[in-house]
């Protein structure tokens, strides 16, 4: 369209044209001078025994004077993109000799060239290189567990940038959806763009976006293949690409003018374990269909390594991308055109954090994951929910295991029972389930285990010195700044403590982080106005440190009342009564402890058999032990 428009004869085939159309070409091609010049198909048409006929027959008449392969790299096994149908090109030598080929890619490690070489039959062919280097792309990355709300945060980039063009890339289509209508919300022009859209629709959103009627295209990774527009200034990745190359092709849509432009990638953890999740899973199924892909299948995860360590790193951005594309460049060449040259003590900083949020969510085993859908993000505020991977591998919903108490409440609520077992085996059944979760009812260790999601003493102790060392760089960044470190501490670890602790240990964790950040670059009036009189006076008024909740004890329940309906009548009225009791209780009060399921099932047969046995010496003892068992069936 582009050639057409600056009156050069070019046209394409595909599968989406008209059929009237491609008979035009066609005719054009068999006819015996061509008006065409230019003639775009996919490799696969070329595979076509059909379409080689006539390739053939142009080539012998003298008329076809090249063969141009765009984006050569996905020859290659060892390219970022490989796709089998590149691989049939292979044939075009012996098909057309004499005819020069060229092969363009702008992804090419020194592997995949010799291999592009190789497969097109290329003799002793002229190789053209320039730098992989963009000078004019600052290259960023942006931490999304140490940012509070890390949509906001790419509005105020795109807000403070102006009316610029932009790309954001992101690595589903939900995503795509939500984050464009998050950003729309916040007054930005733009709209989403990927596969699960109509067509009609798409080519909208593309013509709009190429005109400059929308300022952002939100978009999975296939767009921006083939658009030639010159003025992207900023290209955003919201999700962390599964390789360099892939990164490298898409950061580098953006400043094709040569003019300044950005490269902004947000990392996550989740982000990360997501994609290694998607690749492993990915490669697992073709190992299965064929043993030769185990080799590239470690290709894969070693190239997302590459971007993790892209991520993760603490020295120059530009020169990591250069050194995967075997370049050799001096320290020198950046030239602060990267954030981690440019502030390399604010991102030593970040990555410290991120280092500890991990130690965190490791030891702890808690994860979070925003959650959203499109219909909801507009008029909701986007909610946080937190779980255990480990738990969720471990549990079923047949199997009981030690870990969490309220996961087993639910579990032994919803078992599988079998159908055809009768009341006493159910009973059996759930008897065994409890008696596995608790395996030893007398053992003290059981009974004081921790809760897994409570904030444990240890730590409170961790981000109370967390606390402290945030206060001294602080003082030596004022410099005049009087305050006693340690009851500082203490004071802002309450104050995280009173809001989020007994809400789970990851909630509290994020505002301790919050809170490092705040001190990080809080002025003097600031730290002065909420820690001056409590350095005056904390001797006499500070709070009392609150003590982490006791952990509920497997044989006594907290203030939760058990409604599953597996359970007896008198199960829920004796639990009601133990809460009711437990609430009104002073401290010094000790209640007996309330029976676990199988000692109330256990005694709810004694009293049963002796109340049988009563019945059996009265006159009416065989009546109702009949109306009992019909009862129960």
């Amino acid at each position: 369209m582009a050639l057409k428009e600056k009156g050069i004869a070019a046209e394409y085939l595909s599968s989406t044209q008209a059929t009237q159309t491609k008979n035009k070409i066609h005719e054009d091609l068999d006819s015996g001078k061509p008006s065409l010049r230019l003639l775009y198909v996919t490799p696969e048409l070329i595979a076509t025994p059909g379409f080689m006929t006539k390739l053939r027959k142009i080539h012998t008449r003298g008329l076809l004077n090249l063969v141009a392969i765009d984006e050569a790299h996905c020859i290659s096994s060892w390219g970022h993109d490989f796709r089998p149908s590149y691989r049939k090109l292979s044939t075009l030598r012996s098909h057309l000799p004499g005819v020069p080929i060229l092969a363009l890619t702008a992804t090419a490690v020194p592997k995949v060239q010799k291999e592009v070489i190789e497969s097109l039959c290329l003799q002793h062919p002229l190789i053209l290189k320039s730098s992989f280097n963009r000078p004019n792309i600052h290259y960023e990355v942006r931490y999304k567990d140490l940012l509070d709300d890390f949509y906001a945060d790419l509005s105020d980039v795109l807000k403070s940038s102006g009316d610029v063009c932009a790309i954001v890339y992101c690595l589903e289509r939900t995503m795509c959806d939500d984050l464009s209508a998050h950003l729309s919300k916040n007054g930005i022009s733009c709209a989403a763009y990927h596969a699960g859209l109509n067509d009609k629709l798409r080519s909208s959103v593309l013509d709009n976006w190429i005109s400059s009627k929308i300022q952002v295209v939100v978009a999975t990774v296939a767009f921006g293949m083939g658009i030639d527009r010159k003025d992207v200034r900023i290209v955003c990745h919201f999700n962390i690409p599964k390789s360099m190359e892939a990164f490298y092709q898409e950061s580098g849509r953006a400043g094709r003018d040569q003019l300044l432009s950005r490269s902004l990638l947000y990392y996550g953890i989740d982000d990360c374990k997501r994609m290694k999740f998607i690749l492993s899973n990915a490669d697992n199924k073709k190992s299965k269909a064929s043993n030769s892909q185990e080799e590239l299948s470690k290709k894969t995860l070693t190239d997302f390594q590459q971007m993790v360590e892209y991520c993760e790193g603490s020295g120059c951005r530009r020169r990591k991308i250069l050194e995967t594309f075997g370049e050799k460049v001096p320290a020198s060449l950046c030239g602060k055109t990267c954030d981690a040259c440019k502030h390399p003590n604010l991102v030593a900083k970040y990555l410290e954090e991120l280092a500890n949020t991990c130690i965190v969510r490791q030891k702890f085993g808690s994860s979070r994951i925003f959650m959203s859908s499109s219909s909801d993000t507009i008029n909701e505020d986007r909610t946080s929910e937190f779980w255990n991977r480990d738990d969720e591998e471990s549990c079923s919903e047949d199997d009981i295991s030690d870990s969490d108490d309220g996961l087993a409440v639910k579990n032994l609520a919803r078992s599988k029972l079998p159908k055809k077992l009768g009341i006493s085996g159910k009973i059996e059944c759930l008897q065994r389930l409890e008696e596995r979760y608790y395996p030893d009812k007398s053992s003290d260790k059981q009974i004081n285990k921790p809760e897994k999601n409570a904030t444990s003493d240890t730590l409170r102790e961790a981000s109370k010195q967390r606390l402290q060392n945030a206060l001294k760089q602080a003082q030596q960044r004022l410099g005049n700044l009087k305050i006693e470190v340690e009851k500082s501490a203490s004071f802002l670890e309450n104050e995280c403590y009173n809001k989020y602790g007994k809400t789970g240990k990851s909630f509290y964790y994020s505002q301790v982080a919050s809170t490092v950040r705040w001190l990080s670059s809080a002025d003097y009036t600031g730290l002065t106005n909420r820690l001056g009189t409590i350095n005056s006076s904390l001797s006499d008024n500070a709070p009392p440190e609150t003590e982490p909740p006791a952990a509920p004890s497997p044989l006594v329940e907290g203030p939760t009342e058990i409604t599953s309906s597996d359970f007896h009548d008198s199960v829920r009225s004796e639990t009601s009564v133990a809460v009711s009791l437990t609430e009104i209780a002073s401290p010094s009060t000790r209640l007996p402890p309330i029976p676990s399921f199988s000692q109330f099932i256990n005694t709810k047969k004694t009293k049963d058999n002796r109340s049988s046995a009563s019945e059996k010496k009265s006159p009416n003892g065989v009546q109702k032990n009949l109306e009992k068992r019909m009862r129960l069936q």
